[in-house]
This record gives structure tokens, C-alpha cells and sequence, in this order.
């Protein structure tokens, strides 16, 4: 009874404002799926980012079901027929149609299959080429590592677009050529970025001593290496998303993209751009397109960025856990301070 009764006691005689910094850490802390729904609703900007992605990837999947009209049918009597909210619009066709009649809204919903397609592909090739070379130039260094960075660095000088341009114009323009000359164009940042990282993390004590016990290069990668690569590789591969939706659409628009009858967000752009006087909308909402979705992805790389990288999450998990407790000592102020009197 006495030990009950002092025990009792001294966890009265607990400061009120460590159970209110335990009770905070413990509310902050995020936990599994539901952490980290709640991390990204916190951010508001990433959260219309991961919405607007989640959409491109649901109308990407369900086109055919989704999009009212076949993207290539043709309708020359339908030509040019403004959006349902402009004069002479119809809603037979939401978004109108572009010269030769086709339906706007399917050729939207079908663009962003490509282009999700191509950003995929590209991010996945280029991605695991660069990071093996990077992983092998860091880890053995020496001339291994001169001879691999010199080549990286002579393909860097090169004007990407323009080689990407050389390219298609000999081998001839296609999805597949697209898909192939841009993860040709774009593995040499993966190298350099990986590469810089291996060196940091090569010199570190547990990767010495992961070495002295005779464990082989792969464990070592694997187990020692390839985790300090996923916060940078995860945003760079995101921010790289982005930009190979932008180079397919301007290779697109140039004319060695993709090719009718498929469709693009490019291409459409390039179709329209000689009616922009008379039909705003054949240029607007395919460029509209592409400028949400690069918007939307740079909003999650920021997100992204943060939330996997340690010590940008101790600094956003001090903050909210000081806010917590702020609001707290605030509501319990107003609770014990007196009514002034009538």
C-alpha cells in the first residue's frame, strides 16, 4: 500500500509539461499507411499533386472506357466545334474538336497514357543504367572511376535535345525510339548523382567494417550502399519524370515523336497551333495538360524530397510537435484564467 500510495504520488508530481511533450512525440509520430496519408495531407501543395497524379494514372489505365469517342475518329462535319461552355459548343463533345473532327476530351484522355508510358519507361532504363554505372565508378574508384566519369562527362556535353533530334531523324520516329533515345539522353545525371554518394558512403565505418568480415561487393551494395541512395534517387527520379514529360511532348511537337494515328499532348499542340486564332481550345487545354502534370509532379518530388530524407523529417517532426505543445499551453491558459467580472 505505501509503495502504491508514493508511486501514485511522484507521478502526480510528474511535470505537466513532460506528460504534454510525451503526449505530442506520440500524437506526431507517424505510423504505417495512416502516417503517412496524414504526412501528405499536412502538405497541402503535394496533396493536389498526388490527387492530380492518381487521376492521370486512373484515366491512363481506363481510356477505352473512360474517353466517350475513339481519339482517331474523324468527323469533317463536326470540324472545329467549340467547348460546351462557348458559343455553338455542344455536349456531344465537352471539350469540342479539333480540324478534323476528332474528339478533344478522348485525345486528352489517351495523351496522358503516352506520356505516362513514356516518363515511365524512360525514368525505369535510364534510372537502372546509371545507377550501376555510378555504383561501380564510386565503390572501385581509381581508373575505373576516371575512365567511367570521362565518358559521362563527354556525353553531358552534348546538347540533348539536339542529339535526341540526330537520333529520331536517322533511326526514324516511334514510341519505342522515343522511349530508347531519352533514357539514352538521361541516365548520365543517375551516374554522377549516385556516384557522389557511393564516395560519401564508401569512407563510412560500418562499410569498412562490412569489408574487413569478407563481405562481397554485392552484400556491400546492397545491405550498406544502395539505402543512402533511396532519398536522392527517389526525387531525382520524380523530377525526372517531369522533364521527359516535357521532352516527348516538344519532340512530338516537332514532328519526331509520337506519330498519328496515335495521339499526344504534343502532337495535338503542334496540330492546333495554326487554328489558334479561331480555336483556342486545340492549343489551350493539351498545353493545359502538360503544364498540371509537370506542376503536379514537381509538388510530390518536393514532398518527396522531405519526407524521405531523415533529417528534413527530425526538423518538420520538431516543428509540429512544438506547435502541438503551443496550442495546448494556449487552450489550458484560456481554461485557467479568470472571467473577468460583470
Amino acid at each position: 500500500m505505501v509503495d502504491q500510495s508514493a508511486e501514485n504520488t511522484a507521478a502526480s508530481e510528474t511535470p505537466s509539461h513532460e506528460t504534454d511533450a510525451a503526449t505530442a512525440i506520440a500524437a506526431a509520430t507517424p505510423g504505417g499507411s495512416a502516417g503517412f496519408l496524414r504526412e501528405l495531407w499536412a502538405d497541402k501543395p503535394a496533396f493536389f499533386g498526388m490527387v492530380v497524379l492518381l487521376l492521370l494514372v486512373f484515366m491512363a489505365v481506363f481510356a477505352p472506357l473512360l474517353a466517350p469517342y475513339d481519339p482517331a475518329d474523324q468527323s469533317l462535319r463536326d470540324r472545329l466545334v467549340p467547348p460546351v461552355w462557348q458559343e455553338g459548343g455542344s455536349w456531344a463533345h465537352v471539350l469540342g474538336t479539333d480540324h478534323l473532327g476528332r474528339d478533344m476530351l478522348s485525345r486528352i484522355i489517351y495523351g496522358a497514357r503516352i506520356s505516362l508510358v513514356v516518363g515511365v519507361a524512360v525514368v525505369a532504363l535510364a534510372g537502372a543504367f546509371g545507377v550501376a554505372i555510378g555504383l561501380v565508378a564510386g565503390y572501385f574508384g581509381g581508373r575505373v572511376d576516371a575512365a567511367l566519369m570521362r565518358f559521362v562527362d563527354t556525353l553531358i556535353a552534348f546538347p540533348g535535345l539536339l542529339l535526341a533530334l540526330v537520333i529520331l531523324a536517322v533511326i526514324g520516329p516511334s514510341i519505342t525510339t522515343v522511349i530508347i533515345v531519352l533514357a539514352l539522353n538521361g541516365w548520365m545525371v543517375y551516374a554522377r548523382m549516385t556516384r557522389g554518394i557511393v564516395l560519401s558512403v564508401r569512407q563510412l565505418p560500418y562499410v569498412d567494417a562490412a569489408e574487413m568480415v569478407g563481405s562481397r561487393f554485392g552484400r556491400v551494395i546492397g545491405l550498406h550502399i544502395l539505402p543512402n541512395l533511396i532519398s536522392p534517387l527517389l526525387t531525382l527520379g520524380i523530377l525526372e519524370f517531369a522533364r521527359i514529360v516535357l521532352a516527348e511532348a516538344a519532340l512530338s511537337f516537332l514532328g519526331l515523336g509520337i506519330q498519328p494515328p496515335a495521339t499526344s499532348w504534343g502532337l495535338d499542340v503542334a496540330s492546333g497551333k495554326d487554328y489558334l486564332f479561331i480555336a483556342w481550345w486545340l492549343v489551350t487545354l493539351p498545353g493545359l495538360a502538360i503544364a498540371i502534370t509537370v506542376l503536379a509532379i514537381n509538388l510530390v518530388a518536393s514532398w518527396a524530397r522531405v519526407t524521405s530524407d531523415p533529417q528534413e523529417r527530425e526538423k518538420r517532426f520538431a516543428r509540429s510537435v512544438a506547435a502541438r505543445l503551443r496550442r495546448r499551453q494556449h487552450r489550458r491558459a484560456a481554461v485557467r484564467s479568470p472571467e473577468p467580472a460583470e
